[in-house]
Protein backbone atom coordinates (compact mmCIF):
# COMPACT_ATOMS: atom_id res chain seq x y z
CA UNK A 1 0.00 0.00 0.00
CA UNK A 2 1.02 3.06 -0.70
CA UNK A 3 2.63 6.01 1.62
CA UNK A 4 -0.14 8.48 3.41
CA UNK A 5 0.69 11.97 2.44
CA UNK A 6 1.56 13.91 4.99
CA UNK A 7 -1.27 16.29 6.17
CA UNK A 8 0.27 19.50 6.78
CA UNK A 9 -2.53 21.29 7.19
CA UNK A 10 -3.46 22.90 3.73
CA UNK A 11 -5.78 21.88 1.54
CA UNK A 12 -5.01 20.22 -1.28
CA UNK A 13 -7.18 22.15 -4.29
CA UNK A 14 -5.48 20.35 -6.92
CA UNK A 15 -6.14 16.80 -5.91
CA UNK A 16 -9.40 17.43 -4.55
CA UNK A 17 -10.84 19.23 -7.97
CA UNK A 18 -8.55 15.78 -10.20
CA UNK A 19 -11.38 14.02 -7.78
CA UNK A 20 -14.18 15.92 -8.81
CA UNK A 21 -13.40 15.69 -12.49
CA UNK A 22 -13.38 11.69 -12.49
CA UNK A 23 -16.79 11.83 -11.52
CA UNK A 24 -17.68 13.40 -14.20
CA UNK A 25 -19.78 15.94 -12.69
CA UNK A 26 -22.55 17.87 -14.38
CA UNK A 27 -21.16 21.33 -15.62
CA UNK A 28 -23.85 22.46 -16.79
CA UNK A 29 -25.89 22.39 -12.92
CA UNK A 30 -22.80 24.43 -11.96
CA UNK A 31 -22.84 26.89 -14.44
CA UNK A 32 -26.19 27.73 -14.42
CA UNK A 33 -26.41 27.68 -10.55
CA UNK A 34 -23.62 29.83 -10.54
CA UNK A 35 -25.17 32.63 -13.15
CA UNK A 36 -28.60 32.27 -11.06
CA UNK A 37 -26.66 32.78 -7.78
CA UNK A 38 -24.91 36.19 -9.36
CA UNK A 39 -28.14 37.40 -10.70
CA UNK A 40 -29.73 36.82 -7.49
CA UNK A 41 -27.09 38.83 -5.58
CA UNK A 42 -27.25 41.65 -8.20
CA UNK A 43 -30.75 42.35 -7.11
CA UNK A 44 -30.03 42.01 -3.46
CA UNK A 45 -26.98 44.40 -4.12
CA UNK A 46 -29.40 46.82 -6.05
CA UNK A 47 -31.90 47.11 -2.70
CA UNK A 48 -29.72 49.41 -0.79
CA UNK A 49 -29.10 51.93 -3.34
CA UNK A 50 -32.97 51.95 -3.72
CA UNK A 51 -33.34 52.47 0.16
CA UNK A 52 -30.53 55.58 -0.22
CA UNK A 53 -32.73 57.47 -2.76
CA UNK A 54 -35.80 56.80 -0.86
CA UNK A 55 -34.42 57.83 2.63
CA UNK A 56 -32.84 60.66 0.91
CA UNK A 57 -36.18 61.96 -0.46
CA UNK A 58 -37.85 61.08 3.02
CA UNK A 59 -38.97 64.92 3.19
CA UNK A 60 -40.76 65.05 0.03
CA UNK A 61 -42.78 61.76 1.43
CA UNK A 62 -42.54 58.48 0.50
CA UNK A 63 -42.35 56.53 -2.80
CA UNK A 64 -44.31 53.89 -3.30
CA UNK A 65 -42.61 53.22 -6.78
CA UNK A 66 -39.69 52.49 -4.79
CA UNK A 67 -41.07 50.45 -1.81
CA UNK A 68 -42.34 48.23 -4.54
CA UNK A 69 -39.54 48.03 -6.15
CA UNK A 70 -37.31 46.76 -3.14
CA UNK A 71 -40.55 44.05 -2.13
CA UNK A 72 -40.10 43.13 -6.30
CA UNK A 73 -36.33 42.62 -5.71
CA UNK A 74 -36.30 41.13 -2.11
CA UNK A 75 -39.14 38.66 -3.67
CA UNK A 76 -37.13 37.54 -7.09
CA UNK A 77 -33.17 37.35 -5.11
CA UNK A 78 -34.88 34.73 -2.95
CA UNK A 79 -36.99 33.41 -5.45
CA UNK A 80 -33.64 33.14 -7.63
CA UNK A 81 -31.64 32.50 -4.75
CA UNK A 82 -33.73 29.46 -3.79
CA UNK A 83 -32.63 28.40 -7.88
CA UNK A 84 -29.61 28.77 -7.42
CA UNK A 85 -28.78 27.18 -4.42
CA UNK A 86 -30.99 24.06 -5.69
CA UNK A 87 -29.11 23.58 -9.02
CA UNK A 88 -25.73 23.78 -6.98
CA UNK A 89 -27.32 21.50 -4.25
CA UNK A 90 -28.09 18.83 -7.15
CA UNK A 91 -24.46 19.24 -8.48
CA UNK A 92 -22.88 18.56 -5.07
CA UNK A 93 -25.51 15.10 -4.91
CA UNK A 94 -24.42 14.20 -8.52
CA UNK A 95 -20.78 14.77 -7.48
CA UNK A 96 -20.82 12.39 -4.49
CA UNK A 97 -23.61 9.62 -5.58
CA UNK A 98 -21.14 9.53 -8.67
CA UNK A 99 -17.97 9.38 -5.93
CA UNK A 100 -19.49 6.22 -4.23
CA UNK A 101 -20.21 4.32 -7.12
CA UNK A 102 -16.43 5.01 -8.35
CA UNK A 103 -15.71 3.95 -4.59
CA UNK A 104 -17.55 0.83 -4.63
CA UNK A 105 -16.76 -0.31 -8.35
CA UNK A 106 -12.74 0.32 -6.67
CA UNK A 107 -13.31 -1.64 -3.68
CA UNK A 108 -15.03 -5.04 -5.33
CA UNK A 109 -12.10 -4.65 -7.85
CA UNK A 110 -9.08 -4.59 -5.48
CA UNK A 111 -6.59 -7.01 -5.21
CA UNK A 112 -7.46 -9.81 -2.61
CA UNK A 113 -4.12 -8.93 -0.77
CA UNK A 114 -5.06 -5.31 -0.76
CA UNK A 115 -8.11 -6.95 2.10
CA UNK A 116 -5.46 -8.53 3.83
CA UNK A 117 -3.85 -5.64 5.48
CA UNK A 118 -6.80 -3.38 5.44
CA UNK A 119 -9.79 -4.01 7.78
CA UNK A 120 -13.31 -3.86 6.39
CA UNK A 121 -14.70 -1.23 8.81
CA UNK A 122 -12.24 1.38 6.88
CA UNK A 123 -13.15 0.74 3.70
CA UNK A 124 -16.53 1.19 4.72
CA UNK A 125 -15.72 4.69 6.76
CA UNK A 126 -14.19 5.61 3.24
CA UNK A 127 -17.42 4.80 1.13
CA UNK A 128 -19.52 6.28 3.49
CA UNK A 129 -18.30 8.78 6.50
CA UNK A 130 -15.29 10.17 4.16
CA UNK A 131 -17.69 10.46 1.14
CA UNK A 132 -20.27 12.13 3.49
CA UNK A 133 -17.73 14.69 4.15
CA UNK A 134 -17.28 15.49 1.13
CA UNK A 135 -20.88 15.91 0.13
CA UNK A 136 -21.36 17.83 3.07
CA UNK A 137 -18.55 20.26 1.67
CA UNK A 138 -20.51 20.43 -2.26
CA UNK A 139 -23.50 20.14 -1.64
CA UNK A 140 -24.30 22.38 1.46
CA UNK A 141 -20.92 24.36 1.91
CA UNK A 142 -19.87 25.18 -1.28
CA UNK A 143 -23.12 26.69 -3.08
CA UNK A 144 -23.58 28.59 -0.12
CA UNK A 145 -19.86 30.36 -0.12
CA UNK A 146 -20.24 31.10 -3.86
CA UNK A 147 -23.38 33.26 -3.64
CA UNK A 148 -21.98 34.40 -0.35
CA UNK A 149 -19.04 35.01 -2.64
CA UNK A 150 -21.01 37.04 -5.23
CA UNK A 151 -22.36 38.93 -2.69
CA UNK A 152 -19.22 40.15 -0.42
CA UNK A 153 -17.48 40.95 -3.81
CA UNK A 154 -20.31 42.99 -4.87
CA UNK A 155 -21.03 44.88 -1.95
CA UNK A 156 -17.11 45.58 -1.11
CA UNK A 157 -17.20 47.35 -4.57
CA UNK A 158 -20.40 49.19 -4.02
CA UNK A 159 -19.75 50.29 -0.80
CA UNK A 160 -15.76 51.58 -2.24
CA UNK A 161 -17.51 53.41 -5.10
CA UNK A 162 -19.63 55.07 -2.17
CA UNK A 163 -17.45 56.19 0.28
CA UNK A 164 -13.70 54.52 0.14
CA UNK A 165 -12.55 55.92 3.73
CA UNK A 166 -15.15 54.03 5.37
CA UNK A 167 -15.05 50.92 2.65
CA UNK A 168 -11.11 51.09 3.52
CA UNK A 169 -12.37 50.15 7.68
CA UNK A 170 -13.82 46.68 6.35
CA UNK A 171 -10.58 46.57 3.60
CA UNK A 172 -8.35 46.31 6.89
CA UNK A 173 -10.44 44.31 9.40
CA UNK A 174 -11.09 41.26 6.20
CA UNK A 175 -6.81 40.29 6.23
CA UNK A 176 -6.67 40.74 9.93
CA UNK A 177 -9.75 37.97 10.35
CA UNK A 178 -7.85 35.66 7.89
CA UNK A 179 -4.36 35.81 9.13
CA UNK A 180 -6.00 35.38 12.98
CA UNK A 181 -8.04 32.05 11.46
CA UNK A 182 -5.02 30.69 9.44
CA UNK A 183 -3.59 28.54 12.48
CA UNK A 184 -7.13 27.60 13.91
CA UNK A 185 -7.60 26.80 9.95
CA UNK A 186 -4.76 24.55 10.22
CA UNK A 187 -5.13 22.84 13.68
CA UNK A 188 -8.79 21.91 12.25
CA UNK A 189 -7.67 20.12 9.17
CA UNK A 190 -4.85 18.27 11.07
CA UNK A 191 -8.40 17.17 13.93
CA UNK A 192 -10.43 16.66 11.00
CA UNK A 193 -8.26 14.20 9.05
CA UNK A 194 -7.10 12.74 12.89
CA UNK A 195 -11.35 12.25 13.31
CA UNK A 196 -11.32 10.27 10.29
CA UNK A 197 -8.88 8.10 10.93
CA UNK A 198 -10.44 7.41 14.27
CA UNK A 199 -14.14 6.56 13.05
CA UNK A 200 -12.57 4.13 10.38
CA UNK A 201 -10.63 2.12 13.49
CA UNK A 202 -13.84 2.41 15.24
CA UNK A 203 -15.44 0.92 12.45
CA UNK A 204 -13.39 -1.68 11.82
CA UNK A 205 -13.52 -2.68 15.25
CA UNK A 206 -17.83 -2.39 15.29
CA UNK A 207 -18.02 -4.43 12.44
CA UNK A 208 -14.88 -7.10 13.42
CA UNK A 209 -16.87 -7.74 16.63
CA UNK A 210 -20.37 -8.09 15.32
CA UNK A 211 -19.75 -9.92 12.46
CA UNK A 212 -18.59 -13.06 15.41
CA UNK A 213 -20.77 -12.24 17.47
CA UNK A 214 -21.03 -15.76 18.41
CA UNK A 215 -17.50 -16.05 19.01
CA UNK A 216 -17.96 -13.30 21.69
CA UNK A 217 -20.33 -14.89 23.24
CA UNK A 218 -19.04 -17.81 23.44
CA UNK A 219 -15.13 -16.90 24.83
CA UNK A 220 -17.41 -14.94 27.10
CA UNK A 221 -14.94 -12.29 25.71
CA UNK A 222 -17.87 -9.17 26.24
CA UNK A 223 -15.77 -7.72 28.74
CA UNK A 224 -12.61 -7.48 26.59
CA UNK A 225 -14.45 -5.97 23.68
CA UNK A 226 -16.47 -3.77 26.08
CA UNK A 227 -13.33 -2.32 27.16
CA UNK A 228 -11.45 -2.49 23.55
CA UNK A 229 -14.91 -0.49 22.40
CA UNK A 230 -14.73 1.86 24.92
CA UNK A 231 -10.80 2.82 24.12
CA UNK A 232 -11.65 3.37 20.41
CA UNK A 233 -14.86 5.56 21.97
CA UNK A 234 -13.06 7.32 24.16
CA UNK A 235 -9.85 8.21 21.61
CA UNK A 236 -12.79 9.39 19.31
CA UNK A 237 -14.40 11.31 22.30
CA UNK A 238 -10.78 13.22 22.87
CA UNK A 239 -10.94 14.50 18.81
CA UNK A 240 -14.17 15.61 18.94
CA UNK A 241 -13.45 17.56 22.07
CA UNK A 242 -10.61 19.48 19.97
CA UNK A 243 -12.84 19.67 17.16
CA UNK A 244 -15.65 21.09 19.37
CA UNK A 245 -12.96 23.45 20.99
CA UNK A 246 -11.14 25.16 17.44
CA UNK A 247 -14.78 24.94 16.02
CA UNK A 248 -16.14 27.40 18.97
CA UNK A 249 -12.89 29.73 19.17
CA UNK A 250 -13.74 30.85 14.94
CA UNK A 251 -17.31 31.67 15.36
CA UNK A 252 -16.52 34.46 18.48
CA UNK A 253 -13.22 35.46 16.67
CA UNK A 254 -15.35 36.40 13.59
CA UNK A 255 -18.33 37.60 15.66
CA UNK A 256 -15.86 40.02 17.34
CA UNK A 257 -14.24 41.34 14.31
CA UNK A 258 -17.38 41.86 12.64
CA UNK A 259 -18.83 43.52 15.81
CA UNK A 260 -15.93 46.26 15.93
CA UNK A 261 -16.04 46.54 12.18
CA UNK A 262 -19.95 47.54 12.52
CA UNK A 263 -18.94 50.25 16.11
CA UNK A 264 -16.43 51.53 13.70
CA UNK A 265 -18.23 52.09 10.53
CA UNK A 266 -21.22 53.63 12.92
CA UNK A 267 -19.17 55.78 14.37
CA UNK A 268 -17.26 56.82 11.46
CA UNK A 269 -20.34 57.30 9.45
CA UNK A 270 -21.73 59.11 12.30
CA UNK A 271 -19.28 61.91 12.21
CA UNK A 272 -19.16 61.91 8.53
CA UNK A 273 -23.07 62.89 8.72
CA UNK A 274 -22.66 64.95 11.40
CA UNK A 275 -19.92 67.40 9.24
CA UNK A 276 -21.73 67.08 6.26
CA UNK A 277 -19.84 64.57 3.98
CA UNK A 278 -22.13 62.29 3.67
CA UNK A 279 -26.21 61.94 3.51
CA UNK A 280 -28.64 59.89 5.86
CA UNK A 281 -29.23 57.82 2.74
CA UNK A 282 -26.23 56.95 2.34
CA UNK A 283 -25.36 56.32 5.59
CA UNK A 284 -28.27 53.89 5.83
CA UNK A 285 -27.72 51.95 2.26
CA UNK A 286 -23.95 51.87 3.82
CA UNK A 287 -25.41 49.81 7.34
CA UNK A 288 -27.75 47.87 4.43
CA UNK A 289 -24.62 46.89 2.66
CA UNK A 290 -22.60 46.44 5.81
CA UNK A 291 -25.61 43.66 6.82
CA UNK A 292 -25.47 42.09 3.80
CA UNK A 293 -21.77 41.45 4.00
CA UNK A 294 -21.68 40.11 7.50
CA UNK A 295 -23.25 36.50 6.61
CA UNK A 296 -21.14 36.52 3.49
CA UNK A 297 -17.63 36.09 5.90
CA UNK A 298 -19.49 34.37 8.17
CA UNK A 299 -20.05 31.51 5.80
CA UNK A 300 -16.72 31.85 4.07
CA UNK A 301 -15.03 31.07 7.60
CA UNK A 302 -17.50 28.28 8.18
CA UNK A 303 -16.50 27.18 4.65
CA UNK A 304 -12.91 27.55 5.27
CA UNK A 305 -13.56 25.32 8.49
CA UNK A 306 -15.60 22.59 6.90
CA UNK A 307 -12.59 22.64 3.73
CA UNK A 308 -9.98 21.92 6.78
CA UNK A 309 -12.20 19.15 7.78
CA UNK A 310 -12.71 17.64 4.53
CA UNK A 311 -9.05 17.41 3.49
CA UNK A 312 -8.49 14.62 4.85
CA UNK A 313 -11.33 12.82 3.60
CA UNK A 314 -10.18 13.56 0.33
CA UNK A 315 -6.77 12.30 0.96
CA UNK A 316 -8.17 9.00 2.16
CA UNK A 317 -10.67 8.70 -1.13
CA UNK A 318 -7.53 9.70 -3.55
CA UNK A 319 -5.34 6.66 -2.15
CA UNK A 320 -8.10 4.48 -2.47
CA UNK A 321 -8.87 5.25 -5.80
CA UNK A 322 -5.02 4.98 -6.78
CA UNK A 323 -4.82 1.26 -5.18
CA UNK A 324 -4.14 -0.90 -8.09
CA UNK A 325 -7.33 -3.12 -8.95
CA UNK A 326 -7.42 -6.57 -11.11
CA UNK A 327 -7.82 -6.36 -14.68
CA UNK A 328 -10.79 -7.78 -15.99
CA UNK A 329 -10.10 -6.24 -19.71
CA UNK A 330 -6.91 -7.61 -21.26
CA UNK A 331 -6.55 -10.96 -22.21
CA UNK A 332 -8.30 -13.68 -24.41
CA UNK A 333 -11.13 -15.69 -23.75
CA UNK A 334 -10.27 -19.84 -23.93
CA UNK A 335 -12.47 -22.65 -23.25
CA UNK A 336 -10.20 -24.64 -20.67
CA UNK A 337 -11.59 -27.99 -20.41
CA UNK A 338 -10.27 -30.89 -21.58
CA UNK A 339 -6.79 -29.30 -20.35
CA UNK A 340 -4.08 -30.19 -18.52
CA UNK A 341 -3.68 -27.64 -15.17
CA UNK A 342 0.66 -26.86 -14.08
CA UNK A 343 1.96 -25.45 -11.44
CA UNK A 344 5.94 -24.67 -12.93
CA UNK A 345 8.49 -23.94 -10.00
CA UNK A 346 6.09 -22.15 -8.19
CA UNK A 347 6.99 -19.96 -5.41
CA UNK A 348 4.83 -17.45 -3.11
CA UNK A 349 5.72 -15.54 -0.73
CA UNK A 350 2.81 -12.89 1.28
CA UNK A 351 5.59 -11.58 3.23
CA UNK A 352 8.99 -11.34 1.22
CA UNK A 353 11.11 -12.77 4.42
CA UNK A 354 8.54 -15.93 5.07
CA UNK A 355 8.37 -18.14 1.71
CA UNK A 356 4.71 -19.72 2.17
CA UNK A 357 5.63 -22.06 -1.54
CA UNK A 358 8.64 -23.01 -2.68
CA UNK A 359 9.65 -24.31 -6.14
CA UNK A 360 5.74 -26.36 -6.49
CA UNK A 361 5.35 -28.70 -9.19
CA UNK A 362 1.90 -29.65 -9.80
CA UNK A 363 0.43 -31.78 -12.87
CA UNK A 364 -3.67 -31.99 -12.91
CA UNK A 365 -4.19 -33.91 -15.66
CA UNK A 366 -8.23 -32.84 -16.85
CA UNK A 367 -11.56 -34.97 -16.12
CA UNK A 368 -9.19 -36.40 -12.87
CA UNK A 369 -8.96 -36.00 -9.35
CA UNK A 370 -5.42 -33.96 -7.78
CA UNK A 371 -5.45 -34.33 -4.12
CA UNK A 372 -3.28 -32.09 -1.71
CA UNK A 373 -3.10 -33.24 1.64
CA UNK A 374 -0.67 -32.69 4.57
CA UNK A 375 -0.36 -30.55 7.75
CA UNK A 376 -1.97 -27.86 8.65
CA UNK A 377 -0.60 -24.06 7.29
CA UNK A 378 1.66 -26.37 4.26
CA UNK A 379 0.32 -23.91 1.71
CA UNK A 380 -2.30 -25.86 0.45
CA UNK A 381 -4.75 -23.16 0.55
CA UNK A 382 -2.24 -21.17 -0.56
CA UNK A 383 -2.26 -23.40 -4.11
CA UNK A 384 -6.02 -23.05 -4.47
CA UNK A 385 -5.50 -19.03 -4.05
CA UNK A 386 -3.08 -18.65 -6.47
CA UNK A 387 -5.08 -21.04 -9.42
CA UNK A 388 -7.86 -18.66 -8.84
CA UNK A 389 -5.53 -15.93 -9.33
CA UNK A 390 -5.96 -14.21 -6.07
CA UNK A 391 -2.33 -13.87 -6.01
CA UNK A 392 0.90 -13.63 -8.36
CA UNK A 393 3.54 -16.05 -7.73
CA UNK A 394 6.79 -14.65 -6.92
CA UNK A 395 8.47 -16.97 -9.23
CA UNK A 396 7.04 -19.44 -11.53
CA UNK A 397 4.51 -20.44 -13.69
CA UNK A 398 1.04 -21.70 -14.14
CA UNK A 399 0.02 -22.87 -17.04
CA UNK A 400 -3.98 -24.28 -18.96
CA UNK A 401 -2.82 -26.18 -21.73
CA UNK A 402 0.18 -24.48 -23.33
CA UNK A 403 -1.52 -21.27 -22.44
CA UNK A 404 0.06 -19.06 -19.18
CA UNK A 405 -3.11 -18.53 -17.03
CA UNK A 406 -2.54 -15.19 -16.70
CA UNK A 407 -2.63 -14.48 -20.72
CA UNK A 408 -6.52 -15.76 -20.02
CA UNK A 409 -8.94 -13.06 -19.42
CA UNK A 410 -9.78 -13.02 -15.84
CA UNK A 411 -13.23 -12.77 -16.02
CA UNK A 412 -13.63 -15.74 -18.25
CA UNK A 413 -10.69 -17.68 -16.22
CA UNK A 414 -12.77 -17.86 -13.13
CA UNK A 415 -16.41 -18.38 -14.93
CA UNK A 416 -15.03 -21.53 -15.83
CA UNK A 417 -13.88 -22.20 -12.12
CA UNK A 418 -16.28 -23.82 -9.26
CA UNK A 419 -15.12 -23.36 -5.39
CA UNK A 420 -16.37 -25.18 -2.58
CA UNK A 421 -14.81 -24.57 0.36
CA UNK A 422 -15.32 -25.31 3.89
CA UNK A 423 -17.13 -22.33 4.86
CA UNK A 424 -19.03 -21.65 2.01
CA UNK A 425 -20.36 -18.13 1.95
CA UNK A 426 -23.71 -17.12 1.40
CA UNK A 427 -24.90 -13.76 0.43
CA UNK A 428 -27.67 -12.03 2.69
CA UNK A 429 -31.21 -12.66 -0.20
CA UNK A 430 -32.80 -15.22 -1.19
CA UNK A 431 -32.01 -19.12 -2.43
CA UNK A 432 -32.96 -17.97 -5.76
CA UNK A 433 -30.03 -15.23 -5.81
CA UNK A 434 -27.23 -17.23 -4.09
CA UNK A 435 -28.04 -19.94 -6.24
CA UNK A 436 -27.58 -17.54 -9.28
CA UNK A 437 -24.92 -15.15 -7.70
CA UNK A 438 -22.44 -13.95 -10.30
CA UNK A 439 -23.98 -15.48 -12.72
CA UNK A 440 -25.44 -13.65 -16.05
CA UNK A 441 -27.38 -15.99 -17.60
CA UNK A 442 -31.40 -16.02 -16.38
CA UNK A 443 -32.33 -19.45 -15.62
CA UNK A 444 -36.18 -20.73 -14.89
CA UNK A 445 -37.12 -22.32 -11.33
CA UNK A 446 -37.28 -25.69 -13.13
CA UNK A 447 -33.77 -25.09 -13.61
CA UNK A 448 -32.39 -24.30 -10.25
CA UNK A 449 -34.85 -26.94 -9.01
CA UNK A 450 -32.39 -29.46 -11.07
CA UNK A 451 -29.24 -28.47 -9.51
CA UNK A 452 -30.96 -28.53 -6.05
CA UNK A 453 -31.92 -32.28 -6.80
CA UNK A 454 -28.52 -32.88 -8.13
CA UNK A 455 -27.09 -31.18 -4.88
CA UNK A 456 -29.34 -33.50 -2.52
CA UNK A 457 -30.69 -30.08 -1.59
CA UNK A 458 -34.22 -30.18 -3.28
CA UNK A 459 -36.06 -31.27 0.07
CA UNK A 460 -35.16 -29.08 2.75
CA UNK A 461 -35.37 -26.53 0.24
CA UNK A 462 -38.72 -27.43 -0.57
CA UNK A 463 -39.55 -27.53 3.14
CA UNK A 464 -39.31 -23.67 3.49
CA UNK A 465 -41.67 -21.67 3.94
CA UNK A 466 -41.35 -19.77 1.12
CA UNK A 467 -39.05 -22.19 -1.11
CA UNK A 468 -36.41 -20.18 -3.69
CA UNK A 469 -37.54 -17.00 -2.35
CA UNK A 470 -36.81 -18.11 1.20
CA UNK A 471 -34.74 -15.21 2.90
CA UNK A 472 -31.31 -16.98 4.39
CA UNK A 473 -30.53 -14.17 6.65
CA UNK A 474 -26.74 -12.69 6.77
CA UNK A 475 -24.13 -14.87 5.98
CA UNK A 476 -26.39 -17.48 5.69
CA UNK A 477 -27.65 -18.14 9.60
CA UNK A 478 -30.86 -18.85 8.95
CA UNK A 479 -29.17 -22.02 7.34
CA UNK A 480 -27.07 -25.27 8.67
CA UNK A 481 -23.87 -25.73 7.74
CA UNK A 482 -25.23 -29.04 5.94
CA UNK A 483 -27.22 -26.90 4.31
CA UNK A 484 -24.88 -24.41 3.48
CA UNK A 485 -22.16 -27.05 1.72
CA UNK A 486 -25.55 -28.17 -0.60
CA UNK A 487 -26.56 -24.83 -1.75
CA UNK A 488 -22.79 -24.20 -2.73
CA UNK A 489 -22.93 -27.32 -5.02
CA UNK A 490 -25.82 -26.36 -6.34
CA UNK A 491 -24.41 -23.10 -7.11
CA UNK A 492 -21.34 -24.96 -8.40
CA UNK A 493 -23.80 -27.21 -10.37
CA UNK A 494 -25.51 -24.02 -12.07
CA UNK A 495 -22.11 -22.59 -12.98
CA UNK A 496 -20.69 -26.02 -14.89
CA UNK A 497 -17.08 -25.27 -13.54
CA UNK A 498 -14.32 -26.98 -16.09
CA UNK A 499 -12.03 -26.88 -13.08
CA UNK A 500 -13.55 -27.83 -9.80
CA UNK A 501 -11.88 -27.06 -6.80
CA UNK A 502 -13.05 -28.25 -3.15
CA UNK A 503 -11.33 -26.97 0.15
CA UNK A 504 -12.23 -29.04 3.24
CA UNK A 505 -15.47 -29.31 1.89
CA UNK A 506 -16.60 -31.51 4.36
CA UNK A 507 -14.58 -30.84 7.02
CA UNK A 508 -16.69 -28.99 9.64
CA UNK A 509 -20.11 -31.78 8.74
CA UNK A 510 -21.41 -34.03 11.25
CA UNK A 511 -21.67 -37.70 9.58
CA UNK A 512 -25.12 -37.38 8.20
CA UNK A 513 -24.62 -34.25 6.64
CA UNK A 514 -21.61 -35.02 5.15
CA UNK A 515 -22.76 -38.43 4.08
CA UNK A 516 -25.49 -36.48 2.17
CA UNK A 517 -22.35 -33.51 1.02
CA UNK A 518 -20.27 -36.38 -0.07
CA UNK A 519 -23.17 -37.81 -2.21
CA UNK A 520 -23.62 -34.36 -3.85
CA UNK A 521 -20.28 -34.23 -4.28
CA UNK A 522 -19.44 -37.11 -6.17
CA UNK A 523 -22.26 -36.31 -8.52
CA UNK A 524 -20.57 -32.93 -9.43
CA UNK A 525 -16.73 -34.24 -9.72
CA UNK A 526 -18.13 -36.30 -12.84
CA UNK A 527 -16.62 -35.39 -16.02
CA UNK A 528 -15.04 -32.69 -14.54
CA UNK A 529 -11.06 -31.59 -13.44
CA UNK A 530 -10.77 -31.74 -9.64
CA UNK A 531 -8.95 -30.35 -7.06
CA UNK A 532 -9.58 -31.52 -3.32
CA UNK A 533 -7.89 -30.28 -0.02
CA UNK A 534 -9.06 -32.28 2.67
CA UNK A 535 -7.25 -33.68 6.28
CA UNK A 536 -10.01 -37.02 6.24
CA UNK A 537 -8.56 -39.93 4.59
CA UNK A 538 -11.91 -41.07 3.20
CA UNK A 539 -12.15 -38.00 1.29
CA UNK A 540 -8.76 -38.15 -1.35
CA UNK A 541 -8.12 -42.16 -1.32
CA UNK A 542 -9.60 -42.77 -4.54
CA UNK A 543 -7.89 -39.81 -5.96
CA UNK A 544 -6.08 -40.36 -9.31
CA UNK A 545 -2.65 -38.18 -8.42
CA UNK A 546 -2.20 -37.32 -4.30
CA UNK A 547 0.77 -34.36 -3.75
CA UNK A 548 1.59 -34.38 -0.18
CA UNK A 549 2.21 -30.55 0.79
CA UNK A 550 4.56 -30.17 3.93
CA UNK A 551 6.09 -26.56 4.74
CA UNK A 552 5.11 -25.01 1.55
CA UNK A 553 6.89 -27.93 -0.74
CA UNK A 554 5.98 -31.31 -2.17
CA UNK A 555 7.40 -34.56 -0.76
CA UNK A 556 5.71 -36.81 -2.88
CA UNK A 557 3.03 -37.41 -4.98
CA UNK A 558 1.33 -40.60 -6.60
CA UNK A 559 -1.86 -42.82 -5.85
CA UNK A 560 -2.37 -43.57 -2.28
CA UNK A 561 -1.20 -47.06 -2.56
CA UNK A 562 2.01 -45.73 -4.16
CA UNK A 563 2.59 -42.76 -1.81
CA UNK A 564 2.22 -45.61 1.25
CA UNK A 565 4.62 -47.14 0.09
CA UNK A 566 7.66 -44.75 -0.82
CA UNK A 567 6.97 -41.58 1.40
CA UNK A 568 7.31 -42.20 4.99
CA UNK A 569 5.73 -38.28 5.95
CA UNK A 570 2.29 -39.97 4.14
CA UNK A 571 2.54 -43.37 5.72
CA UNK A 572 2.63 -41.67 9.40
CA UNK A 573 -0.05 -38.84 8.08
CA UNK A 574 -2.02 -42.12 7.26
CA UNK A 575 -1.41 -43.49 10.76
CA UNK A 576 -2.34 -40.86 12.39
CA UNK A 577 -6.06 -40.45 10.73
CA UNK A 578 -6.64 -44.32 11.41
CA UNK A 579 -5.85 -43.64 15.36
CA UNK A 580 -8.64 -40.44 14.88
Amino acid sequence: MKKQAKNNGSFNFRGFFHLIRETKPRYWQLVVGLLLGLIATGAQLTVPKIAQVMVNDFAKGVSLLLVSAMIVLFILSALINAGSGTLLGFFGENVVANLRELLWEKMVKLNVHYFDSVKTGKMISRLVSDSDQIKDLLSVSFPNTITSIFQLIGALIIMLIMDWRMALIMFIAIPIVMIVMRPIIRKSSQIGKSRQDQMADFSGKAQETLNEIRLVKSSNAEPYETKAGSSLIHNLYRVGLKESVYDSIAGPILNTVMMAMIVGILAYGAHRVAIGAMTIGTMFAFLMYLFQIIGPVSMLGRFITDLSKANGSTEHVRELLTEPEEDFASGFSDDIGGKTLRLNDVSFAYDPDEPVLKNVNVVAKPNQTTAFVGPSGGGKSTIFSLIERYYQPTSGTLTIGNENIDDINLSNWRHQIGLVSQDSAIMAGTIRHNLTYGLNEKFTDDQLWHVLSLAYAEGFVKEMPEGLSTQVGERGIKVSGGQRQRLAIARAFLRDPKILMLDEATASLDSQSEAMVQKALGQLMKGRTTLIIAHRLSTIVDSDDIYFVDHGEISGHGTHEELIKKLPKYREYVKIQFKK
